[in-house]
């Protein structure tokens, strides 16, 4: 049911420094609507506006792929730091208040790269939205799923990649757009659209969604891998979660620049291709949990995995058609992916061992990731296309897909 909750200073809430006098915030589909328009906010502006401006970036500032790549590993290098971050702060600090931060920090990140003169600005600013995303991202699924029944937690958490395909659609029509009509040197018009949405979102964020957390995790460990190891399956699901952080990025990452520099699209049509990636993430998180409820999450991870190496591939060539069906293919899968490995985080761990086992196992997503974009831009640089870097992409899915096979057998997620 859709609505509000009152809760009343004697209740134990997740801003219980504030005085005690009543409350309303959202629940239900509101609240989780709320929550996944933040999600966008901070992965899909924060983290992933770069990918689709880089080519003019790129020509605007007059940086090589290898110092583009480099700016992009800033803001990865930043979501790890910001993964560590969470992992500590779990255990002092109640998940509303972590997410809260990071969306400040998103907020931050998307004014200051309007304003960007050059990449040391630019290369602080994508830091700020790296480290603001993590903090975000991973209290979110959590929050959300408590605001709906125990029953409908998969599609609390299922929306949230939905939340990020559709800040993903709007990148790709807002740079579309802005470039073809302003040129490239108008990439931090993007940026400031961006930024003021992102404020009023922050306010509706901070004056309208609660959480009942009892506690934080006394017994997390170092990096919350003592958590982490609690649960169920977690060592095949972490390496699983590393493969798909080594091999997202670098499609997603060179997507636009792949097709325009290697295939001679133009920014128009690349952007359409990158918009049709982000219109499939819309549907990708409840498509899968859909997939998962049937056939289980280790066959449906095996899948996804396998997927996601076919449809790199096809991309190569850069016929238009076949490009276009595989960035929606893409789109499923990387939003289908991350909802999988968080709705068995979720479904698998309690609510006070939620944050640090999520976190650890997205500390070694967060290293992947990192050294993902570097290594792309570096091998584009040296081959002088972005076949290999696809080819790259290819093979990490397949060590995906056998991690995959090693989860528990049985219906660890519903």
């Amino acid at each position: 049911m859709t609505g509000t909750r009152e809760e009343a200073g004697s209740e134990q809430r997740p801003d219980d420094h504030l005085p005690a006098s009543r409350h309303r915030y959202l629940t239900g589909l509101s609240a989780v609507a709320l929550v996944a328009v933040s999600a966008a906010v901070a992965q899909s502006f924060g983290r992933f506006t770069y990918g689709v401006l880089l080519p003019a970036i790129r020509d605007d500032l007059g940086l090589s792929n290898t110092l583009a790549g480099s700016l992009a590993t800033l803001n990865v290098g930043a979501y790890l730091a910001g993964t560590m971050a969470v992992a500590a702060a779990a255990s002092r600090f109640r998940l509303l208040a972590i997410m809260r931060f990071g969306l400040v920090l998103s907020t931050m990140g998307l004014l200051l790269s309007a304003l960007a003169p050059g990449a040391l600005v630019l290369g602080a600013a994508q830091f700020l939205s790296g480290f603001g995303g993590a903090c975000t991202w991973i209290p979110a699924p959590v929050v959300a799923a408590d605001a709906m029944a125990p029953e409908k937690r998969s599609v609390a958490v299922g929306l949230m990649g939905s939340g990020i395909g559709l800040g993903v659609v709007f990148t790709g029509q807002l740079s579309g757009f802005v470039r073809s009509t302003l040129g490239d040197e108008s990439w931090r018009t993007v940026y400031l659209i961006q930024g003021l949405i992102a404020v009023v979102v922050l306010l509706g964020v901070i004056t309208l969604i609660g959480h009942r957390q009892e506690r934080t995790s006394s017994r997390a460990g170092i990096g919350g891998f003592s958590a982490l190891r609690r649960m169920p399956g977690w060592l095949p699901l972490t390496a699983a979660y590393t493969s798909f952080g080594l091999m997202y990025l670098l499609v997603v990452a060179f997507l636009t620049t792949k097709l325009e520099d290697d295939n001679g699209w133009t920014s128009s049509r690349a952007a359409l291709a990158f918009t049709l990636l982000g219109v499939a993430m819309v549907f990708g998180g409840p498509t899968f949990m859909a997939v998962t409820s049937r056939i289980g999450a280790r066959l449906a991870m095996t899948l996804a995995f396998g997927a996601w190496g076919i449809m790199a591939l096809t991309i190569l060539p850069g016929w238009f058609l076949p490009s276009l069906g595989s960035s929606l293919a893409l789109g499923l899968l990387f939003a289908g992916v991350p909802s999988m490995i968080t709705l068995y985080v979720v479904n698998n761990t309690t609510h006070d061992s939620y944050g640090p086992s999520f976190a650890a196992a997205t500390l070694a997503f967060g290293v992947a990731q990192t050294l993902s974009p570097q290594l792309g831009g570096l091998i584009a640089d040296l081959t002088g296309s972005f076949t290999t870097v696809f080819v790259l992409s290819a093979f990490f899915a397949v060590t995906g897909l056998v991690a995959a096979l090693q989860l528990p057998r049985h219906r660890a997620i519903v």
